[in-house]
């Protein structure tokens, strides 16, 4: 199952997807994205959302790239059991303003 994670133009962060209880394997990033990792939000109600952190207490992050498709193997994990996430350009502390409206494959078994 695939679903589409839209950014707005001159936007950081993607509409919410429902994951409807898969496993998030991998990411497509398009060939036009502006350079920056990927950072996740989560929510339980998909109204309220809250930056995803691992045990260590460091913010979950993919490094990102134009015209990749990057499988989540390590940060599958950490999004398991999550009904609703948003993904960022960028981080918390950095986001990155993308340059024209982007969308990303968000792939799900």
């Amino acid at each position: 199952m695939n679903a589409k994670a839209t950014i707005a133009e001159n936007g950081s962060l993607s509409n919410a997807i429902n994951v409807d209880g898969k496993r998030i394997v991998g990411i497509q990033t398009p060939a036009s994205w502006t350079a920056a990792d990927l950072t996740f939000q989560a929510s339980f109600d998909g109204t309220t959302f809250n930056d995803v952190y691992d045990e260590a207490e460091t913010e979950v992050t993919v490094q990102g790239a134009a015209s990749r498709y990057t499988a989540l193997d390590a940060v599958a994990l950490e999004l398991s059991g999550l009904p609703w996430i948003k993904i960022r350009s960028g981080t918390t502390g950095s986001p990155v303003a993308q340059g024209a409206e982007r969308v990303l494959i968000v792939v799900m078994v």
